[in-house]
């Protein structure tokens, strides 16, 4: 099926582009093993996600042209369980591509990971395992719940030779998911997924970051938080970032130009773009993420980041959302701003667990993009077709990487199941549905159980068979 056919777009053709990103997601990635939601030593019945209220204090330098970044990361945060807890992982999502390195330039034998933690104070490191992205570290001493502790180490990153949410477009470097983060353990264990370069396969809690970039001054660096420059050493500038409840932190650097506007709803929005990026699309793509974030401030709740940062350029593929800051492909017809600004919401503010649920974030942020581009949903089910009876919706990124033809199917049947949604509610009540389902779980993290419980308990209706029907399991 094609990607764009679900939809019926009105007067404004070039808003199809929004789409275009799934057939670029539908290119990524290598595979993966089709690994458990959740493994490593479980610390029993409890449902409390630990641990909680982290904090980042990251400082880091960059070499000359942005492609590398080291220094040291200090993470404090809080045992939530009523466990003690004797272990945390961290996640080093920036090696996930390329697992555990790509050897070095002839004649070089050394294998280069992109993502390397050393020196760690306030535990003992065992070794990477989940194909490098996963690093164990046993607490010097065992956390009491309610208590805090930290752990500190240096940390390397290599800005990988591709172009993607860790990687590089000519002169300008993008670093998604390039710091290592703690993960989640909860009722299910700790969560120590695969990476998958089709999709996600994040989950975290909301925690505050404050980083400090030491950088050459022709670099401009957009980042996640609120931001502000000061002069560094000569010929340098460092970026102050304050990101609070955010659940990752993400920059990018480059020769950027740029330009600065505040929206209506007083949110600042800083957009750059590189050279080479189409001047209509820049200008299109800064008014729609202008319009976007106070229209979905006004469905979902006021965006409560103060800053985001829109960075394009002509050769990205497709779309990628971190909080505070987006990474976007232009054309001449815009690009997949809408979507991923409605992401702010859908994932970051009301978080979920991307690789078990990736229906939650995804298709609530493309149901949110298709009312605010006006499209006609009411035949969106005419080209939806499913490889077999027992797939469904709510799949894991465990199944939708086994069957990457299909994953479009989270863009497109998920929004067309909650478009239903809207017809068999009515407009007003799923208004009301979602703005209260995102107060209720902000900051916090959403299930598909969660959303039918909210949906159920606005109607007499009995929503059982509607969920079967939609493929909602």
């Amino acid at each position: 099926m094609s990607p764009s056919a679900a939809w019926s777009s009105v007067p404004r053709p070039r808003l199809f582009v929004s789409l275009v990103l799934l057939a670029v997601l539908a290119a990524l990635g290598t595979g993966v093993s089709d690994a458990g939601a959740a493994s490593g030593p479980s610390a029993g019945p409890t449902t409390a996600a630990t641990p909680d209220r982290a904090r980042y204090d990251v400082t880091l330098r960059a070499d000359a042209d942005g492609g590398h970044w080291a220094g040291r990361q200090r993470v404090s945060f809080r045992n939530a369980s009523p466990e003690p807890l004797r272990e945390v992982y961290l996640r080093l999502w920036g090696n996930g591509e390329d697992a555990c390195g790509t050897p070095g330039a002839p004649p070089s034998p050394v294998v280069v990971s992109h993502v390397v933690v050393s020196h760690v104070a306030g535990g003992t490191p065992g070794p990477l395992t989940v194909g490098c992205t996963a690093l164990r570290i046993t607490l010097s001493e065992p956390l009491a719940r309610g208590a805090r502790t930290s752990i500190a180490f240096d940390v390397s990153l290599t800005v990988p030779d591709r172009n993607a949410r860790f990687g590089r477009e000519g002169a300008y470097r993008f670093l998604g998911n390039a710091l290592p983060v703690l993960a989640v353990h909860d009722a299910k264990g700790w969560h120590l997924d695969p990476y998958v370069a089709l999709g996600e396969s994040f989950y975290a809690l909301a925690s505050d970051f404050r980083v400090r970039l030491d950088h050459p001054s022709a670099l401009k660096v957009p980042a996640t938080g609120r931001t502000r420059s000061l002069p560094g050493g000569p010929g340098r500038t460092v970026t102050l970032s304050v990101s609070d409840r955010v659940r990752d932190f993400a920059w990018a650097a480059g020769p950027f130009r740029s330009a600065t506007e505040t929206t209506p709803g007083g949110v600042l929005v800083r957009s750059f773009w590189a050279a080479g990026t189409p001047d209509a699309g820049v200008r299109l793509t800064r008014t729609d993420a202008v319009a976007s974030i106070d229209r979905f401030g006004g469905e979902f709740g006021r965006y409560p980041y103060g800053e985001l940062d829109v960075v394009m350029t002509p050769e990205f593929g497709g779309g990628m959302e971190y909080p505070g800051l987006v990474l976007l492909g232009i054309t001449e017809e815009g690009g997949a701003v809408v979507h991923e600004v409605a992401h702010q919401w859908w994932y970051g503010i009301v978080g979920n667990d991307e690789y078990s649920s990736p229906w939650l974030d995804e298709s609530f942020a493309q149901y949110a993009n298709a009312r605010f581009q006006g499209w006609d949903t009411r035949g969106c089910w005419s080209d939806v077709y499913w490889p077999d009876d027992s797939a469904t919706l709510t799949a894991s990124m465990a199944y939708w990487s086994q069957h990457r033809g299909q994953y479009h199917l989270v863009y497109t049947a998920g929004p067309c199941a909650l478009a239903d949604l809207e017809r068999t509610l009515g407009a007003a009540t799923m208004a009301r549905l979602l703005k209260q389902y995102a107060r209720d779980h902000w900051y916090g993290v959403s299930t598909t159980e969660d959303f039918e419980e909210a949906a159920q308990s606005l109607t007499d209706v009995d929503l059982g068979p509607f969920w079967e029907a939609h493929r909602i399991r």
